[in-house]
């Protein structure tokens, strides 16, 4: 968005706080953020707010705006069918149109009478995902490591993730490995590499022929290459703690959401140990094995429910609508 002109109030690193204690310590700030917000909104005499995502900072920003007569057009909807029915029916209350991007969320959100449009995932307009599915092989296998985009999920799961790669080199002649760097992210926040290469992660997906991820949009970037995967993830055992309490969903991972069966392997927490992630990821680097058969054809599956390219255009011409006075 800057690189577009946007004007920033604050850059994303102020927001860029997972799990529940961590966001405890950053509280202050984030208050601090979400008053410059208001402010902004009443002095500049706005018309439109479009909030992406982050329903801890959005839906209360949403709210304020709502109440103060400007349209509200929610992106990238929060995972409220994940969570409890009372934020579903406050962005129903403080939104004028919700646009999703997972198949399964307009029928859930329209349950608790939240207009809401799919307009397909914006992951199918990267250039990326014109490719074939399945095709990334090259003479030697390739094992991507994607530990995440924030600075807390890479210190967490990076070190187990290498482990259960260089476990995999041990039982795979001529393995490479490569680690996907988040652009935001600086080189030296990947200790313990030990000569495994850092790579962007565009790189990573498009070469790998196996990966061990982390949960998140990265997963469906992998189904879209139609890169075979498992799945784990680790948070702090309080927010582990407190998840466990109120999220209500049978997977983490998006692909095994959108599929509505389990596609992807996972391995939660405790689980999520390297030599189960090897173990589980073995049989996806021969590409010969059934289970690499069966796991890409249900990635076939997963991309054709994500809807067709052109997400970002839809959304405008919502945009657009609401501020003539229509949906």
């Amino acid at each position: 968005m800057a690189a577009e002109g946007v004007e920033l109030l604050a850059d994303l690193d102020r927001l860029a706080v997972l799990g529940f204690a961590e966001v405890l310590r950053h509280l202050p700030d984030i208050a601090r953020l979400r008053r410059e917000v208001r402010r902004f909104l009443v002095e500049r005499d706005v018309d439109l707010l479009v909030p992406i995502d982050y329903p801890g900072f959005n839906l209360p920003l949403a709210r304020f705006a709502h109440r103060r007569g400007i349209r509200v057009l929610y992106y990238i909807a929060p995972q409220v069918w994940a969570w409890h029915e009372s934020r579903a029916r406050k962005l129903g209350e403080d939104t004028d149109l919700v646009c999703v991007v997972l198949p399964f969320e307009e029928e859930r959100l329209q349950r608790w009478d939240v207009r809401t449009r799919f307009v397909g995932h914006p992951l199918l307009d990267r250039e990326e995902s014109a490719s074939q599915p399945g095709q990334a092989l090259g003479e030697f296998p390739i094992l991507g490591i994607f530990p995440g985009s924030r600075r807390q999920e890479v210190q967490r799961l990076l070190p187990p993730f290498l482990e259960a790669g260089r476990l995999l080199a041990r039982e795979i002649p001529n393995l490479n490995i490569r680690v996907a760097r988040a652009r935001d992210l600086s080189p030296s926040v990947y200790v313990g590499l030990g000569g495994i290469r850092l790579v962007e992660a565009e790189e990573a997906s498009r070469s790998a022929t196996a990966a061990i991820t982390k949960s998140g949009t990265i997963t469906l970037q992998l189904a879209l290459e139609g890169v075979p995967m498992v799945v784990g993830y680790r948070v702090s055992p309080v927010t582990y703690a407190v998840a466990r309490r109120v999220v209500r969903v049978d997977h983490i991972s998006l692909v095994n959401l959108v599929a509505g069966r389990e596609v992807v392997p996972e391995f939660v927490q405790g689980e999520a140990t390297p030599g189960a992630l090897a173990a589980a990821t073995a049989s996806l680097l021969d590409r010969d094995s059934p289970t690499r058969r069966e796991q890409i054809a249900g990635l076939l599956e997963v991309r054709a429910r994500l809807g067709k390219p052109g997400a970002a255009a839809r959304v405008a011409e919502a945009c657009v609508r609401l501020l003539g006075d229509g949906i």
